[in-house]
């Protein structure tokens, strides 16, 4: 019998984790797993909220409370089941969102007691079904003989295929990258996410009907009107790969690296993987990362396991303001990552090579456009920080291929695909008859979560307008 003041009795605890100086050394995850009495334990401790504040904050808005009363009753496969009608990639989101701003900062018990798991529980449920056989059960599917491309192997493709599958509708998913993912495995180092776990969703989803064409580039190898052709419907989910720079002076200097091209370098280096670009190794050097997303956290974090002399990240506003996960920036400063909060670059400096960054001090002023205090900078308090090498992590913006114009599908002043509002009859649908977007390159550079959110919902309008739904 459920214990409703369990939450007394047993403190929140995570899984274990690996040891600081162990963890560094190489690119392993961080966190273990829970055991079948500390899940059933820590999912336990929910209070059953008759109004669930954690599923209302998560983005595709999991039954959270349904399936801790599932794991807490040793009901494993039932909660996998339950964990997908919701979210197709469930054991991914559990490791990389940034539950103690969603899911985990809404629960009630957060205010004092200690939010529930849930980030944990999420990962254990599929991992473990898995390692017991669970396979999606799609038996009871009546195939449509409908079939749909999808342009982006990575986590809004995948949510949309998983979907279109569910469908009964046959998903063809075609990438430029030789495996899918996208940035789940090409930009997320692997002690947040293991490629192992998304080359086992790969395989769930070919046992759905899944087809993958890996190496394939729309305009390049197949034309965007053959695409069309050959297909029922066409789903966009091209992410954003196109890195802000902020027009720094000094970007061109040898020893300036965009934070995406370092982490898909360290990661194709890590997993044996080709890389037609030469690997960018930082061992021994002074790095200064510059940003404080989630983005900027991977990449301090993959500099110390590469052996950095040093590495400092630089940020405008202060540790309360930035804006990823509050985790990872405890995970960077237990790493030995030295935090320079409320300073803003100016300038990378350097002959040839970087020599260092100019930073000047700011000050937290009033609200900007989107409810953030600007930062200000104080005049007189510019300095110098040495450097070997300066990454730049201000994040990326959407940039639509040259075929766009002539395809007819329109996008707005920054590059964003248009498509109708989700209130729309259907959401997610672009100028272009038949053919639908979703994920970064409508709504800018986000969480997984929201991609996956995305991916999911617009193959429900696909599956709508094929009327098949």
């Amino acid at each position: 019998m459920h214990d409703p003041l369990k939450f007394l009795k047993i403190q929140r605890e995570m899984p274990r984790e690996v040891p600081v100086a162990t963890r560094v050394l190489g690119y392993g995850e961080i966190y273990g797993q829970f055991d079948a009495e500390g899940v059933a334990n820590q999912a336990g401790r929910c209070l059953d909220c008759g109004n669930p504040y954690c599923e209302w904050k998560c983005p595709v808005h999991n039954y959270i409370p349904n399936w801790l009363k599932l794991i807490e009753e040793g009901r494993i496969v039932e909660a996998a089941e339950l964990a997908h009608e919701t979210n197709p990639l469930p054991e991914i989101c559990g490791r990389v969102c940034p539950q103690d701003r969603l899911c985990e900062g809404a629960c009630t018990l957060n205010d004092g007691f200690g939010a529930v798991t849930i980030g944990a529980i999420e990962k254990y449920i599929t991992d473990e079904a898995i390692r017991l056989g669970w396979k999606p059960n799609l038996s009871a599917v009546k195939r449509t003989g409908k079939k749909v491309a999808i342009v982006g192997a990575g986590p809004a493709g995948l949510a949309a295929a998983d979907r279109l599958a569910r469908s009964g509708i046959d998903a063809i998913v075609y990438d430029r990258q030789s495996e899918v993912g996208g940035l789940l495995t090409f930009g997320i180092p692997p002690f947040k996410l293991d490629k192992e776990v998304v080359a086992k969703r790969r395989t769930l989803l070919e046992g759905m009907g899944v087809r993958f064409k890996l190496g394939v580039e729309i305009g390049r190898d197949v034309s965007f009107n053959d695409l069309r052709r050959d297909h029922d419907a066409v789903f966009l989910a091209m992410g954003t790969y196109r890195a802000l720079d902020g027009g720094l002076p000094g970007l061109h200097l040898a020893g300036v690296h965009p934070a995406l091209r370092y982490l898909i370098s360290n990661v194709n280096r890590v997993m044996s993987w080709r890389d037609d670009q030469a690997p960018i190794d930082l061992r021994g050097q002074r790095v200064v990362v510059l940003g404080g997303g989630d983005t900027g956290m991977d990449c301090v974090r993959t500099a110390i396991r590469q052996g950095a002399a040093s590495v400092q990240c630089v940020y405008r506003r202060d540790e309360e303001n930035m804006p990823g996960s509050r985790r990872e920036v405890k995970n960077a400063k237990d790493e030995g990552v030295e935090f320079l909060f409320n300073r803003q670059p100016l300038a990378i400096l350097g002959d040839q090579q970087v020599t260092g960054v100019r930073v000047i001090d700011t000050r937290l002023g009033p609200p900007d456009a989107k409810g953030r205090r600007r930062p200000e900078n104080v005049p007189g308090s510019e300095r110098e920080l040495l450097a070997d090498a300066v990454i730049i992590a201000f994040g990326f913006e959407a940039d639509p291929p040259d075929w766009f114009a002539s395809a007819g599908i329109q996008v707005q002043n920054n590059g964003r695909t248009i498509v109708r509002a989700e209130t729309d009859p259907l959401p997610f649908a672009t100028t272009l008859d038949g053919v639908f977007a979703g994920g970064d390159m409508v709504r800018g550079a986000d969480l997984v979560v929201t991609a996956v959110y995305e991916g999911r919902e617009a193959a429900g309008s696909i599956a709508k307008w094929l009327s098949v739904a």
